[in-house]
């Protein structure tokens, strides 16, 4: 189970390393769960998909006919926002839903330190 080190607020569980190469293999669904704002103003990981955390429980739930079609085949996702606070509610929000693995990688900064580009 993902949790953050209270001291550094540092991502553990998958790292944002990990989430950059499984991404770019398409063995991962990376989501964004920041909210539009954000990314007009310092983009998004590439590849990621952007499913505002407000907007989660509509798209986010395989039983939802709203939900996206990356997140119906059963893929691990990992999700980031903008320091790792929303993604890890996103991260218990996705599981509850019924996502058999979901890793929070922290922020975009993690992503971006770990070698991600940003589009």
């Amino acid at each position: 189970m993902f949790a953050f080190n209270q001291r550094t607020m540092t991502p553990s569980g998958m790292t944002a390393a990990d989430a950059v190469a499984r991404t770019a293999a398409g063995d991962t669904v990376l989501v964004d769960v920041r909210d539009p704002s954000e990314l007009a103003s310092g983009g998004k990981a590439k590849g990621a998909i952007n499913i505002p955390s407000a907007t989660l429980m509509m798209r986010a739930d395989p039983r939802s006919p709203e939900c996206v079609p990356e997140l119906k085949d059963g893929k691990p996702i990992a999700v980031y926002c903008a320091s790792g606070a929303r993604s890890a509610m996103a991260k218990q929000m996705l599981e509850r839903m019924g996502h058999a693995e979901v890793h929070n990688i922290g922020g975009l900064g993690h992503w971006r330190r770990a070698g991600g580009e940003v589009e």
